[in-house]
């Protein structure tokens, strides 16, 4: 992992909503290949951060910088060209469409035999959506649904991966099959940035995380360091 140069820098921002200030100037790094997780309590400011980097929302002050190049206020399908893209909680899919149209809409923009190529890989990531890739999304499960999701945004060959609650709504045997691959994706070098509220999905697959209270950083820490101090890390969120 090369820490030297980050690819996603975030400097200072602020957001509001009307007259309330969401975020009161957030600073943090990525680094290539690297997962950052964003952790806190609801209402910290963890979506709207996240939502600030993808273009979903406006910032007041400061900047965000993709490898350099500032991207903060520019809209969503922008940024997404840039490579910033976000899986959000709601996934966003089109459930009468087949597994593989879904995909394929992540991919638009690449040539045909490119658009294969991705979706090859994304069946080779997600074996369960290569079976069930005729079927409508709106038959598969939530588990199988989040699958989609992710894998179109892996179509699109994204610089940094934005993954919005993960495993959100899902089982255990989804959230460990959600966590393998995040995993496999981590150790082909995608960077990655997540927000999660189950500590143990967050401290399988993340390198380093930051608590966010009230739209400031308040801690933060290599996950290394906490492997087995996950009460500390809670305390940190909500006291």
């Amino acid at each position: 992992m090369d820490t030297h140069k980050p690819i996603l820098k975030v400097d200072g921002i602020r957001v509001s909503y009307g007259k309330k200030e969401i975020l009161q100037g957030v600073d943090f790094e990525v680094a290539p290949g690297e997962t950052l997780c964003l952790l806190g309590a609801n209402g910290s400011g963890k979506s709207t951060a996240m939502n600030a980097i993808s273009g979903f929302v406006g910032c007041t002050h400061g900047k965000i910088e993709l490898d350099g190049e500032e991207i903060q206020n520019l809209p969503a399908h922008k940024t997404f060209r840039l490579g910033m893209v976000q899986v959000s909680q709601a996934r966003d899919l089109f459930p009468q469409l087949t597994v593989e149209d879904n995909l394929k809409l992540g991919a638009q923009v690449r040539s045909k035999s490119t658009m294969l190529e991705e979706l090859e890989r994304v069946y080779d990531y997600f074996p369960r959506l290569r079976e069930r890739r005729l079927q409508r999304v709106m038959t598969l499960s939530g588990g199988e649904q989040q699958m989609v999701a992710i894998g179109r945004a892996v179509m699109a060959r994204p610089r940094v991966l934005l993954l919005d609650e993960p495993s959100g709504g899902l089982s255990p045997q989804f959230v460990n099959e959600i966590g393998t691959i995040i995993s496999a994706l981590k150790e082909d070098g995608a960077t990655m940035m997540m927000i999660e509220q189950n500590l143990g999905l967050a401290f399988k697959v993340a390198d380093r995380f930051i608590i966010l209270r009230d739209g400031v950083v308040v801690d933060g820490g290599t996950v290394a360091d906490y492997a087995d101090d996950h009460e500390q890390v809670v305390k940190s969120i909500y006291l």
